[in-house]
């Protein structure tokens, strides 16, 4: 549990396939799950406080494990993922990690890249755990430890992002503007133990391996 009581952190998990080689989920004040992510979390050892989403997806058994249920219609206009990151933020949650995977439907994974990047979630820092991977969403700063030459690729989303500025990184960016659907921010490498990505405006999606851990967010 967080020692901030202002601080409240939820963890989310998705449906789809089980993630492969997480390393160890964070601590969270409370755990949500998008529909069949109940499952996802019962295999991975967490005990759900809220299942929400039209639960067509999710085992029976698994719904009865979860402490409250949120159902919704099957025909509606949000994803699984979009309800639980409101019910989090109705929650009181300033920060959520997203627990998913990259197999599956790739529509859904590409889906849930994008919906968290959205501005409804301005006031939730959110980072992901996706497989093998590990993503931030950026509208500030984020710093981050891991190997040096560990893969780091800066995405911008919802349009340019500008006043992007890197530390710690073998090609740096100052002051940069990154512009979505191109090359310009991706495989970038660690050129040391730390690094720290800065935004001055707009989104950018940060994606490194797992192992970069210890983050900082924040300005």
């Amino acid at each position: 549990m967080t020692a901030d009581p202002a601080n409240r952190h939820a963890l989310i998990f998705t449906g789809g396939p089980v993630p492969q080689d997480l390393q160890a989920l964070p601590d969270a004040d409370f755990i949500i799950a998008a529909d069949s992510g109940i499952d996802n979390a019962q295999r991975l050892g967490s005990t759900v406080d809220l299942l929400v989403g039209d639960l067509d997806s999710a085992s029976s058994r698994a719904k009865e494990s979860a402490q409250a249920v949120e159902s919704h219609p099957v025909d509606k206009d949000e994803t699984d993922l979009e309800l639980a990151l409101t019910a989090a933020l109705a929650a009181g949650a300033t920060s959520a990690t997203i627990v998913g995977t990259f197999a599956g439907r790739l529509d859904h994974a590409l889906g849930n890249m994008l919906v968290v990047a959205n501005s409804r979630w301005n006031n939730l820092r959110i980072d992901m755990l996706i497989d093998t991977a590990r993503a931030w969403v950026v509208r500030d700063r984020v710093s981050f430890e891991g190997d040096r030459g560990d893969l780091v690729s800066l995405l911008a989303v919802n349009g340019p992002a500008r006043g992007v500025t890197t530390r710690g990184l073998a090609w740096p960016l100052q002051n940069a503007k990154l512009d979505p659907s191109v090359g310009l921010g991706m495989s970038n490498q660690m050129s040391g133990v730390s690094a720290e990505v800065a935004v001055d405006a707009g989104t950018v999606l940060v994606i490194a391996p797992l192992r970069n851990q210890l983050v900082t967010l924040g300005k």
